[in-house]
C-alpha cells in the first residue's frame, strides 16, 4: 500500500482577497486534490477559488535564519518613507 501525496490547500473566500492556507489533505493527483479540497474546505460555499500545491513542491525560509535571510533588505533606505516629508492633506500614499 502506497501513501498518497500530501497537498496543501489554499482558498480565496471572496473576489479580490488573497488565498489563505486552510489545511492539508492526501490525494493521488491534482484533480482529486481539488475535488477533495472543495468537499472538505468549502462545504458552506465559502470559496471562490482553490489552489492545491503538492507539499514537496513548497520551499520555505527557515525561521531560525530570519536575521541573515532578511538582513539584505535593511540597507535599502528607499523602501522606507523616512527620508522625505509627506505633504499635508495626502491621506493614501
Amino acid at each position: 500500500m502506497s501513501i498518497e501525496p500530501l497537498w496543501e490547500v489554499f482558498v480565496r473566500s471572496r473576489r479580490g482577497l488573497s488565498h489563505t492556507h486552510v489545511g492539508s489533505l492526501h490525494a493521488p493527483d491534482a484533480t482529486m486534490a481539488l475535488r477533495n479540497a472543495r468537499d472538505v474546505y468549502t462545504r458552506r460555499q465559502e470559496g471562490v477559488s482553490i489552489w492545491v500545491v503538492r507539499a514537496t513542491d513548497i520551499t520555505a525560509s527557515s525561521p531560525d535564519e530570519k536575521d541573515e535571510f532578511f538582513d539584505p533588505a535593511g540597507d535599502k533606505v528607499y523602501r522606507h518613507p523616512t527620508f522625505y516629508e509627506v505633504p499635508e492633506g495626502v491621506e493614501h500614499l
